[in-house]
């Protein structure tokens, strides 16, 4: 899990696994937006199984699968709300982060 601060109350990551959940929640997040749609890679967790690790850590979840590339407005409206509606700091992630940077800064764009 690699972590990419971009504002205090918002992280991009790396996939992320159930094992990653302890040191999120020591790091002070208290929501994880997931961003990677299931099956995109062979082993990744799949978005059901974070949900229930990241709802039994007692930490916020939200599922927005973003094809890379393909970001379109809905997706940016999602983003927007995700984030209006979640308490932070939040983090992110996809398979590399990039998407996550991508969408976060489009959702702040108005």
């Amino acid at each position: 899990m690699q972590l990419y601060p971009l504002s205090p109350d918002f992280t991009a990551a790396s996939q992320i696994t159930p094992a990653d959940l302890p040191e999120i929640v020591r790091q002070g997040f208290r929501g994880i937006i997931c961003m990677r749609p299931d099956g995109e890679e062979y082993g990744q967790p799949t978005a059901e199984s974070l949900k229930d690790a990241t709802l039994a850590a007692g930490l916020q979840f939200a599922f927005l699968p973003v094809v890379p590339g393909q970001i379109t407005q809905h997706e940016v409206t999602e983003m927007r709300r995700a984030l209006q509606e979640m308490d932070g700091p939040i983090l992110g992630y996809c398979r590399s982060g990039n998407r996550v940077g991508q969408l976060w800064t489009l959702a702040r764009q108005g």
